[in-house]
């Protein structure tokens, strides 16, 4: 165990992928999870991220039975284009609930951590899920990219501004992962080759598991991660180490 027995812990995104997995992983280290998401499901709290008094009424009724000790936003869409043929309302939409949607859970889970006293020293501890697609271009990715370039930067600065009351924040960047999410933007026979090709710059020459990012997630708001804020952590099996030009290959390695 990590320090996450009893912590009240709100996950964004709680229905599928990275979310799903936050959420059984948190609740099979002890802590009292409320799962929310867009889509309607046993177990689950409706909350779409971009409507702020939804956003605040799912904080206050969870700070009702007492704190929220931390917070993982993975709700999230995928979306993008060339940017001279992108539709403003497609570019609206990825950026309102990638950027916003964070932006407005941390902003209504922070005003509640200020109010609580510390426990541990530490008020509370936020977790952006972020990508390694905001630390690095990829062709085609404009508004994703954006948006969650736009969440490590705001990760950075929450950390800056709220460190002092005791409360951190990290931005986690995962590579690509095995999610609906992922099937639905390369599982097309187009994309195939595409696919193969992202697949072989994880230098582990394979797509992340979501498991693999809730064992990190975990480890950010634990005790063992009191020390830990202000990071884009990437979790992506080698992607941004570099590129691979098969060099190595043709020496036998």
């Amino acid at each position: 165990m990590r320090g996450l027995e009893g912590k009240v812990v709100l996950v964004t995104g709680a229905a599928s992928g990275i979310g799903r997995a936050c959420a059984e992983r948190f609740r099979a280290e002890g802590a009292r999870v409320v799962g929310a998401d867009l889509v309607e499901a046993a177990g689950l709290e409706r909350l779409d991220v971009r409507d702020e008094a939804a956003v605040a009424a799912l904080v206050a009724k969870i700070s009702a039975a007492g704190r929220l000790d931390a917070v993982v936003n993975a709700a999230g869409i995928a979306g993008g284009g060339p940017v001279h043929a992108l539709d403003a309302a497609a570019w609206d939409r990825v950026l309102d609930v990638n950027l916003k949607g964070t932006f407005l859970v941390c902003k209504h889970a922070l005003a509640q951590m200020l109010r609580q006293p510390p426990l541990g020293g530490e008020r509370g501890a936020l977790v952006n899920i972020a990508s390694v697609e905001g630390l690095e271009g990829t062709a085609g990715g404009s508004a994703y990219n954006a948006s969650k370039g736009g969440v490590v930067l705001l990760s950075k600065n929450l950390a800056i501004d709220y460190g002092r009351q005791g409360i951190r924040v990290n931005a986690l960047c995962p590579g690509f992962i095995e999610t609906p999410m992922l099937a639905g933007v390369l599982e097309s026979p187009a994309m195939a080759a595409v696919r193969e090709e992202i697949r072989h710059e994880h230098k582990l020459r394979r797509f992340g598991r979501p498991a693999e990012i809730a064992a990190v997630a975990g480890f950010l708001i634990s005790a063992d991660a009191s020390f830990v804020s202000g990071q884009a952590l990437a979790v992506d099996g080698g992607y941004t180490a570099g590129r691979d030009h098969h060099v190595t290959e043709l020496m036998g390695l």
